[in-house]
């Protein structure tokens, strides 16, 4: 793990970490499954966290034991549909929907000279950014569609390295997720997780919640 002294920048998630989207993925996700007869259970949700639109969708088949029903031109239908719905959930989204300390962490980290990416595998991060009213905060986010694999691949935390035109040590990754801090230490970043020890044990650091996100207590961690 780096020194805190080599950070100069960090690379976030946005799901679980900015503002919690989870909520209207999971409603939006669910409905399908439940079209598609496939059940629902905590396990499938757990699953569907941080990975691809896609990935999330071949999952829910997948546990239905219906990965072979459909074309892939199908399977696009139903991710778009899929999606169509969270679109229409997210536009609801205020400033009130950011996380606790979540705006003045943010608000330190450019006071002190950080560079911030973001790092998300939605395709509609730049809208829940909008809502939030934070896209100022964020001038470099990595586009999903540039990727060529999902987490936990390190591929996406890289590119939020080489937006700010940093090294991975030089960088700390926030997550949520646990394919997210697989990424985020294949990458060579420092990984902060935000969440339980038990989904969270590889994380460099790590904190139950947003509010205990502060460069001080990150420091500290990292001493």
């Amino acid at each position: 793990m780096a020194t805190f002294k080599q950070i100069k920048g960090f690379v976030f998630d946005l799901d679980g970490v900015i503002t919690d989207t989870s909520l209207y993925h999971t409603k939006a996700w669910r409905q399908l499954a439940e079209k598609l007869g496939v059940t629902w259970n905590k396990d499938l949700e757990e699953g569907l966290k941080g990975i691809s639109r896609m990935d999330s969708l071949e999952l829910i088949l997948k546990t239905g034991g219906k990965e072979n029903d459909y074309s892939h031109d199908e399977k696009v239908a139903l991710a778009t549909e899929k999606n169509t719905n969270y679109v229409n959930e997210i536009k609801q989204m205020t400033p009130a929907n950011i996380l606790p300390g979540i705006k003045d962490f943010l608000d330190d980290l450019r006071d002190k000279g950080y560079l911030i990416s973001l790092a998300s595998a939605s395709k509609n991060a730049p809208t829940v950014l909008k809502q939030l009213q934070l896209t100022d905060y964020f001038p470099k986010v990595v586009d999903p569609a540039s990727l060529s694999k999902g987490k936990p691949d390190p591929e996406i935390y890289t590119k939020g390295a080489e937006l700010l035109n940093l090294a991975p040590e030089q960088c700390i990754g926030v997550e949520d997720a646990e394919a997210g801090i697989q990424a985020i230490n294949a990458a060579n970043e420092t990984s902060v997780g935000i969440g339980s020890a038990k989904t969270l044990s590889a994380a460099d650091v790590r904190f139950d919640d947003t509010s205990q996100m502060t460069l001080a207590n990150i420091e500290k961690a990292m001493a």
